[in-house]
């Protein structure tokens, strides 16, 4: 079995990530489960170069396998902000987020939208591969939902007629963009994670 570190303390992403790559035959842990507590500058131009970084710096500090991710939301009217910076778009927190997003969309008529997630896996003699995954949408005039997090709430998917707070969480885990990169990345790599 082979041990992988994924650069994140979130439980959930990691319940996420195992449950869409299936029955591999992988050990995943977390940064707190490996005691790894240094700071990541994360200062790429992209969501690829920012998995990058994490994932490669995790990896040659520890001498595991690491696996990153990046993600965030990209608008069209808005020349595709807040893009990578979506964690600190008002550098208040997630409400702050929605509402200086609403507040910039004010009488904007193209409304698109999509999320994007780039995901990397980092092996410590320097080999990666990297997967970028999508959801397409628009931004709505105001929240709708309680489910999910960050801007779920004002991102609406016409085909289901629903916010992604909207979505039950189970179903949102197999349409997501990082639903997607992780399947991307599950195709370059066989069932022990050697890259293709």
């Amino acid at each position: 079995m082979k041990t992988i570190v994924f650069a994140t303390n979130n439980k959930n992403k990691i319940k996420e990530f195992k449950d869409i790559l299936g029955n591999r035959n992988i050990n995943l842990l977390s940064l707190a489960d490996i005691n790894y507590d240094k700071e990541i500058i994360e200062d790429g131009l992209s969501f690829k170069e920012n998995a990058l970084i994490k994932a490669r710096q995790v990896a040659l500090d520890t001498g595991y396998i690491t696996i990153s991710d990046d993600s965030g939301l990209s608008v069209d009217a808005l020349n595709g902000a807040p893009g990578i910076y979506s964690a600190r778009y008002s550098g208040k927190g997630t409400k702050e987020n929605n509402k200086l997003l609403l507040k910039n969309m004010e009488g904007k008529e193209n409304r698109r939208a999509h999320f994007t997630c780039a995901i990397c896996l980092y092996f410590p003699n320097g080999k990666y591969v990297v997967a970028e995954g999508y959801i397409y949408g628009a931004i709505t005039d105001m929240p709708h939902g309680d489910n999910g997090f960050g801007y779920d709430p004002v991102f609406y998917l016409e085909e289901y007629h629903k916010t992604m707070a909207e979505l039950e969480p189970t179903f949102k885990d197999k349409i997501s963009h990082r639903a997607n990169a992780i399947k991307k990345l599950g195709e370059l790599v066989d069932e022990d994670f050697n890259i293709i």
